[in-house]
């Protein structure tokens, strides 16, 4: 009985972690961490940039999508310079952890990436958070880099709140891009880097699978979790 509650306890914990959490975990088991490389061509690419809950899913996801270049994991919106992931999980500097997209437009729209990140949400509803992620750094954010792309969300959640299909309001936030901060090079491809890790196991590949699962139709061929 003493055994069964401890293996009960420890599922417990590794489904309630939370991304802060796993990172800690993950460090022990693997001190080097590969960095992945980014093409040397993203000037030619346009970038939208979100936050909604762990950017380690989020970037992953992304990734994952047709017309999608690649994705990197940081730091956006709050008033902090160099912030780091210990500053910006304590949750002073008003960052969010965000995912920076470069895509091409020839073959992806900004509005069919707006639909990719809020039907791969938990919850579009949730204030502060997705699921197991609480606190302001984990808050959604849509980040616009002209007028056309703030219509565009502005719209959408629009629809989304007259839909009837939400019991309380969109909880993403609409904000003009400033400064985006590149995370550490351990976060980058953290899922593909640390399938170990128990909060990867347990929340980032089941939210990437649900989406990738429910849009087999948007994933490229070979980047299904």
């Amino acid at each position: 009985m003493k055994h069964t509650t401890f293996y009960l306890f420890v599922l417990l914990a590794c489904c309630l972690a939370s991304c802060a959490q796993g990172t800690k975990v993950s460090q022990n088991l693997k001190q080097v961490s590969a960095v992945d490389t980014l093409p040397t061509d993203l000037y030619k690419y346009k970038t939208a940039i979100f936050a909604a809950g762990c950017f380690w899913h989020e970037e992953a996801l992304f990734k994952s999508i047709k017309g999608v270049v690649t994705a990197v994991s940081g730091y956006a919106g709050g008033n902090a310079t160099n912030p780091t992931y210990e500053d910006v999980e304590a949750g002073n500097t008003g960052h969010s952890e965000s995912v920076m997209v470069y895509y091409d437009t020839s073959k992806i729209s900004y509005p069919t990436l707006l639909k990719v990140y809020f039907e791969s949400m938990e919850d579009p509803t949730q204030v502060n958070g997705q699921g197991p992620d609480e606190g302001t750094q984990y808050r959604s954010l849509i980040f616009y880099n002209n007028l056309v792309e703030k219509t565009y969300a502005d719209q959408m959640i629009s629809e989304m709140n007259k839909s009837g299909k939400y019991k309380h309001p969109v909880a993403a936030q609409v904000v003009p891009f400033i400064k985006f901060w590149k995370a550490e090079d351990y976060h980058q491809n953290y899922v593909k880097e640390h399938p170990e890790n128990p909060y990867v196991q347990n929340v980032s590949i089941r939210d990437v699978r649900k989406y990738q699962e429910a849009h087999p139709d948007m994933v490229k061929p070979g980047y299904k979790l």
